[in-house]
């Protein structure tokens, strides 16, 4: 077995919850791109698990326009060290602010001690994020302040964004 998972049904679709091994490794919408497919057999459906009701509260609370803290959600972000080190970056995001590719983009060139990264570079490794929301992926925009780019659909980071800005519409 590797693992439990379940399902949230959320304002803007269906949320697919993955645990392994007292982890968060996965919170994908429903047909979102870069959707893992798993094997069912290795997993239960466990909405009793505890991790899973704190997922479903910070949901909850999320959609309900809070700002809940993740302290009480361990991740365990699978990917490779580049991935790792673009979705940690996301975590520094502000609730309610945004980035560019391009900030984010400096900010990992610095960390991997270079002169420069490419946005696009960055932006494979954003779509591919894999614990939509509390990795703040949808906090990441054009330059131009474009909706550019988001797995679940431009519509749920529309959504997502709005839900947390209350001063600016997108």
């Amino acid at each position: 077995m590797k693992g439990k998972i379940s399902y949230y049904k959320s304002h803007i679709g269906e949320i697919l919850i993955i645990i392994e091994n007292g982890y968060l490794v996965g919170l994908y919408f429903a047909g979102q791109k870069h959707f893992i497919e798993i094997n069912k057999n290795d997993y239960v459906v466990d909405d009793n698990n505890e991790l899973i009701k704190r997922i479903k509260e910070f949901l909850d609370a999320y959609f309900s326009g809070l700002n809940p803290k993740i302290e009480n959600i361990p991740l365990f972000l699978k990917g490779t060290n580049f991935q790792k080190l673009v979705w940690n970056e996301l975590l520094n995001i502000p609730y309610g602010e945004t980035r560019s590719y391009g900030d984010i983009a400096k900010k990992i060139a610095l960390k991997m001690h270079k002169e420069k990264m490419s946005s696009r570079a960055v932006g494979s490794a954003i779509g591919k994020n894999p614990i939509s929301i509390i990795v703040p992926c949808h906090r990441v925009i054009g330059k131009n302040g474009a909706l550019t780019g988001y797995a679940g659909g431009i519509d749920k980071k529309r959504f997502l964004l709005n839900l947390e800005n209350k001063k600016e519409k997108f």
